[in-house]
């Protein structure tokens, strides 16, 4: 995506004071009230006309990211001037009200390599608020779709593979239920452990925006990186990233009594040796989520591998198998001793 590459890029800049922006920056007044804009660009993230940021954002990726149908993800948070975010001990991050979350998706065969989607998740004083954008067919301004949409959209995966999905935006409800934590609307992707802020790091920029312990918890390994951790931790990181924001005691499938984060023990609740609770067929009639020795007879795997509705997971967000993704954790749950 060399349009999105080249905002982010722009960003980069802009953030460090080597370029100057002549144009309006984010509109605090209307991050801050209670509207949803009908336009994206009501908000001053991007520069008028087009999709790349303003300055003063500050760029960021994750270690270990949510997949979502191999689209690229890039982020951004505006933190108000003046503001900081506070990290925490565990690693937790409190954002001032006033902050941004901005995540875009796009796909390199786009034809104008604009995003598709960029998804807001602004702090207000009544929590925070999440507003998806569906970018215009010119690539010049994104329009507000709170009822979400399907979208064709092709590509392929990295193994050449072609698909042809019809790509889903989540309506307002849908993004409540992955971002929910004991009934409310919080960020899920950025915490200490996994965020990684690249070249901003390096020049010292993230100081502007995050205070916290001289000391920060130790990053999450990549999931796809043998050099970033062992087999065991980069299982265990890619569940944090694609399970775990529902799969905790606080999230919407706390009934199930499966719970993924990082810095959940591997035990029972794991799902090793875990018989299902709330899986109906979801089970596909396997007696363990997590069967070690066998991955073929662990439904964790047999959800993860399958696009049906009711069987499927993560229930949103993904119409294809992340193959490479499934692959990782097969390898785990066979190289398991089959006494744990």
């Amino acid at each position: 995506m060399r349009r999105v590459a080249a905002a982010l890029a722009a960003a980069l800049l802009c953030a460090s004071g080597a370029v100057a922006v002549s144009e309006p920056g984010p509109q605090q007044a209307v991050i801050d009230g209670d509207t949803m804009p009908r336009k994206l660009s009501e908000f001053g993230l991007f520069r008028v006309g087009t999709s790349e940021p303003v300055g003063g954002l500050l760029p960021y990726t994750l270690h270990t990211p949510l997949f979502s149908d191999y689209a690229e993800k890039h982020r951004l948070i505006w933190i108000p001037p003046g503001q900081h975010a506070e990290v925490a001990g565990d690693g937790a991050i409190a954002f001032p009200l006033g902050t941004v979350i901005v995540k875009s998706f796009g796909w390199p065969d786009r034809a104008d390599g604009a995003p598709l989607e960029t998804r807001l998740l602004i702090h207000r004083v009544d929590g925070w608020a999440a507003l998806p954008y569906i970018w215009d067919a010119d690539g010049k301004d994104a329009t507000l779709a709170l009822a979400g949409r399907r979208v064709p959209v092709t590509f392929r995966s990295p193994d050449g593979e072609a698909h042809s999905i019809r790509y889903a935006v989540p309506n307002k409800n849908q993004c409540k239920e992955c971002h929910s934590k004991a009934g409310a609307i919080v960020p899920i992707g950025p915490k200490a452990a996994n965020i990684d802020f690249g070249a901003a790091a390096a020049r010292g920029d993230v100081a502007r925006f995050l205070t916290g312990p001289a000391r920060p918890v130790a990053p999450m390994p990549r999931w796809n990186d043998p050099a970033s951790g062992s087999l065991h931790d980069r299982a265990r990181a890619y569940l944090d990233a694609n399970c775990s924001y529902c799969h905790n005691p606080e999230g919407s499938a706390s009934n199930s009594g499966l719970f993924l984060r990082w810095t959940d023990p591997v035990g029972v609740n794991y799902g090793i040796g875990k018989r299902p609770t709330a899986a109906g067929r979801g089970s596909g009639g396997m007696e363990f989520a997590i069967k070690p020795g066998d991955p073929d007879h662990s439904f964790l795997i047999y959800r993860l591998e399958s696009l049906d509705p009711g069987i499927a997971m993560p229930e949103i967000g993904r119409s294809t198998v992340h193959r490479e993704g499934v692959a990782l954790l097969r390898q785990w749950i066979a190289e398991m001793p089959k006494g744990e």
